[in-house]
């Protein structure tokens, strides 16, 4: 069974860990309302693709 001859340091643990992250999210401004919403999602009043998709109270 192969065991590392010496310590890995906590920045090289970290380098090669660069790619496990936090996602952000894709937010974009929405034309048709100006709020703010996540891309190919239907935003808070219920437009989609300049289109009223739900109809709220």
């Amino acid at each position: 069974m192969a065991t590392p001859s010496n310590k890995n340091s906590k920045s090289h643990k970290r380098n090669r860990r660069g790619h496990i992250g936090l996602n952000v999210p894709n937010i974009v401004l929405d034309q048709t309302t100006g709020e703010y919403r996540v891309s190919h999602r239907v935003s808070p009043s219920g437009v989609y693709n300049g289109k009223q998709v739900i109809d709220r109270k």
